[in-house]
């Protein structure tokens, strides 16, 4: 298994940006698909972005697409969420979470049997 590690999240201005990372340690990073999800008290756990193993392929949630960017580096072990044009929606407890499956599948499932970080706090001000 990987063990995953969220950090950058922070207090950010309407407009702003932000990079989280999600760094693994563990088993090789290369075997996991990764996503990124969120969430607020009280609501479901979101869909923000997943990436598949290389790299290549990514999938963004509606509320995400064309602002926010997921991409990895494998030989540092790390994933990424490049966040632009933030809203105070965007508010939220960002996740990373690890799976041996097809990246495609964060898009409709997540659940115990995935590996998740810690989560790190995303705040946006308006």
């Amino acid at each position: 298994q990987v063990q995953l590690v969220e950090s950058g999240g922070g207090l950010v201005q309407a407009g702003g940006s932000l990079r989280l990372s999600c760094a693994a340690s563990g088993r090789t990073f290369s075997d996991y698909a990764m996503g990124w999800f969120r969430q607020t008290p009280g609501k479901e756990r979101e869909f923000v972005a997943a990436i598949s193993r290389s790299g290549g392929n990514t999938y963004y949630g509606d509320s995400v697409s064309g602002r926010f960017t997921i991409f990895r580096d494998n030989p540092k072990k790390t994933v990424y969420l490049q966040m632009s044009d933030l809203k105070p929606e965007d508010t939220a407890v960002y996740y990373c979470a690890a799976r041996e499956g097809k990246a495609y599948s964060f898009t409709y499932q997540y659940g115990a049997s995935d590996l998740w970080g810690q989560g790190t706090q995303v705040t946006v001000s308006s």
